[in-house]
């Protein structure tokens, strides 16, 4: 049974944008069809349509640039390829999230829940519903009903890749984990990887778009050195998908990481242009994320160098006082123990921080035993 209204607990970890505390939990008068945003099926949704995203940000560009050829097919065109289902299925999901949206609950400036419908409606369009539809609007539809006409067909294509506005509300959503180091590390290598595939499809459509009638590309270059020669009257020559994916991703890692082997170079001046432009942001990548990447290990293991730290202390003190043996087991064990229940921090200096309790009402002190 799926929960959507007050006071049902939250058994799925959430990515909404604002979860109340228990104790500002209060019971409102809600329309039937109002969802809240922490409900547990809310945040089940909230990681599907995460998945989602990450799926559209991965094979969008991917169909855009290495599947443009397809449209040369006058049977079916672009619609031949089998991502094409899994499309028009993210195209429904996307519109259903933005109906669900329009009935979502959200927490006011007064971290009060709305669950007016009117309100919800008129918060979330001027939020993201724009960002939303753009995201959402199926134009698998009118690539099938333009045709086979070149062009339009690759128009449309390109249009596609507007689903990737979707990772700038998905980003929001997990910068809530920027506190936990490991989570940030493996955020930053996603990323990477995600930016070099990005490059490496645009490195692939400039090579696809000059191959015609300049013959010095590196698409040309691939042929040659795998035995594969295009041959412009048979539209299946040349090298595989696969090896032009894989080779152009190798590019843009090799550029991303200042490797640069060479074996893979750029010929025409559009592709240098363009290995110039993936330097710049090769350098921009490697001075942030891998500057953030050693600061996060250095802070993972601050922990593990200030704990052999304090034992090596207690060891000093231990024999500079000649403690008997059963005694210094004693300490031992109690410094290790005490460490792992507060991970190194000082509780009495927290405690001399913390307010003083606030004195209790005369009525609550009513009946206690006096000495109590």
């Amino acid at each position: 049974m799926i929960c959507l209204h007050f006071g049902c607990p939250v058994q799925v970890l959430s990515l909404g944008e604002d979860v109340l505390p228990e104790y500002k939990l209060q019971r409102a008068d809600a329309h039937t069809w109002i969802m809240l945003h922490y409900s547990p099926f809310k945040a089940m949704w909230d990681w599907l349509i995460l998945l989602l995203v990450l799926y559209t940000a991965v094979f969008t560009p991917y169909s855009a640039a290495f599947l443009l050829d397809e449209r040369e097919n006058p049977t079916c065109g672009y619609a031949c390829n089998p991502l094409s289902a899994v499309d028009v299925v993210v195209d429904v999901l996307f519109i259903v999230d933005i109906i669900i949206n329009l009935r979502t609950t959200y927490v006011n400036h007064n971290d009060e829940v709305v669950t007016q419908p009117r309100r919800i409606a008129v918060h979330y369009i001027k939020g993201w519903f724009i960002i939303d539809l753009v995201a959402a609007f199926p134009f698998d539809l009118l690539i099938s009903s333009s045709g086979s006409d070149e062009t339009t067909t690759t128009l449309i294509g390109l249009l596609k890749t507007a689903r990737l506005l979707r990772l700038v509300r998905v980003a929001r959503k997990l910068d809530r984990y920027s506190e936990y180091g490991a989570a940030v590390l493996f955020l930053l290598m996603c990323t990477f990887v995600l930016i070099a595939h990005w490059l490496a499809c645009i490195w692939y459509a400039i090579g696809y778009v000059e191959r015609p009638y300049m013959k010095t590309g590196w698409l040309d270059n691939l042929a040659d050195q795998l035995g594969k020669q295009y041959n412009d009257s048979d539209a299946s020559s040349g090298p595989s998908i696969k090896d032009k994916y894989v080779t152009a991703l190798y590019f843009t890692f090799s550029s991303l990481t200042s490797v640069g082997f060479g074996n893979v170079s750029p010929n025409t001046n559009s592709e240098k242009m363009f290995s110039i432009c993936v330097m710049l942001i090769g350098s921009l990548m490697y001075a942030s994320i891998f500057g953030n990447v050693s600061a996060i290990i250095q802070r993972l293991y601050s922990g593990t160098t200030r704990y052999h730290t304090q034992m090596l202390r207690v060891k000093e003190f231990i024999r500079f006082h000649q403690i008997p043996t059963g005694l210094r087991q004693r300490l031992e064990e109690y410094f290790q123990h005490a460490w792992s229940y507060t991970n190194g921090i000082d509780m009495n200096a927290v405690s001399r921080h913390l307010p003083p309790p606030e004195p209790q009402p005369a009525a609550e002190l009513q009946g206690v035993p006096r000495g109590q």
